[in-house]
């Protein structure tokens, strides 16, 4: 009778393990650029560059887009900053067809009729264009009939790939999760994955120097928070946003902000399935007789882009651990039920 027992329990435990071990599914969630199920619009999401000019091209589901011009260059590569020409899009055989946003719009709207990628409508410098997206090219019109030629453009972060210097701890190279508690290992691409659940160092950080790689999932009937969303918690305590806010205003709750805290400097993400790097030098707060005395430091990159610049964090953001600020804490990378994917990720502590 023991040993039927035994036998039964091992054999649940290895129904449990193997169910743990298994990616989950989630619906209209696209997470391999080599997917052959991405639907048509795919191809002609992302970015576009040109003389003088950049465009980013945000998929808003079923052959719909909001392409938005950047005057100068694409963010952080030439934009001035400041102005932006917004273009509604649809799709019609293998064009992308575009005209200048008109009508009462708002910032994320559900329906693409409604859609702003800015919150203020029509945004500073919005102008009278239209365009045509085919075969990797956005050509088009401005509002005095000059034409302009803008090809896709794939940036890729300066410190892809970056290898983890001498003195680095590395807490995942694609080997194991030695390093975390919680995640999963996909053994056929060497990612680690949060498969909508919250994952955590095993040990605990100060002061650092980190790099991470990660990927957002291509959600393209989600809006806001709906697209992947996820943090970048500093010892637990200062979520770093992630998520899908390609083309966006990069405001505190989006990829890029410190959440609730503040918004990027300028929005540095990328389009979806898009590898992306984060590169944040931290310095915790400190604190004396369990009293703050201190502010925690922080400066970050996101692709290679300066967002924040020793910016003080003045308090701990949601979802945090409850322990005091200027204590000692592990990295967290959050779940929120969406599924991330993250790669090359190593610390120097200082």
């Amino acid at each position: 009778m023991k040993k039927r027992l035994a036998l039964g329990l091992a054999t649940l435990l290895a129904i449990s393990f193997s169910l743990s071990a298994a990616p989950k599914k989630f619906a209209g969630t696209y997470t391999d650029s080599k997917d052959p199920n991405l639907p048509a619009d795919y191809q002609y999401q992302g970015e576009y560059a040109g003389k003088g000019m950049g465009a980013q091209v945000i998929a808003l589901d079923k052959g719909a887009f909001q392409a938005v011009l950047y005057p100068g260059g694409l963010p952080g590569a030439g934009w001035d900053g400041k102005n932006k020409i917004l273009l509604d899009g649809k799709l019609e055989g293998d064009s992308v067809i575009l005209h200048a946003a008109k009508g009462k719009k708002r910032y994320l709207g559900n329906s693409p009729a409604e859609f702003s990628a800015t919150r203020k409508f029509p945004p500073d410098g919005h102008k009278e264009y239209s365009g045509v997206i085919s075969d990797g090219k956005l050509q088009g019109l401005t509002d005095k009939k000059k034409k302009f030629s803008l090809a896709k453009a794939n940036r890729v972060s300066p410190t892809m790939g970056k290898k983890a210097p001498k003195g680095a701890i590395v807490l995942f190279d694609g080997s194991n999760k030695d390093e975390w508690q919680g995640g999963r290992v996909d053994e056929k691409t060497k990612l680690l994955n949060t498969d909508g659940s919250d994952i955590r160092t095993k040990r605990k950080f100060n002061d650092y120097h980190m790099h991470l790689e990660f990927l957002l999932p291509y959600r393209p009937a989600a809006r806001g928070q709906g697209r992947g969303n996820s943090g970048f918690y500093q010892v637990d305590h200062y979520e770093m946003q992630i998520l899908d806010s390609f083309g966006l205003e990069g405001l505190n709750n989006e990829c890029g902000g410190i959440y609730s805290k503040k918004a990027s400097d300028v929005n540095g993400c990328f389009p979806p399935l898009s590898w992306q790097t984060y590169d944040v030098e931290f310095t915790n707060a400190k604190s004396k007789d369990g009293k703050k005395t201190k502010n925690a430091l922080f400066t970050a990159r996101l692709n290679g882009i300066l967002i924040h610049d020793k910016y003080e964090i003045p308090g701990k953001t949601g979802g945090s651990r409850r322990e005091p600020e200027g204590t000692p804490g592990p990295m967290k990378l959050q779940g929120h039920g969406n599924p991330l994917q993250f790669r090359n990720i190593w610390i120097v502590e200082k």
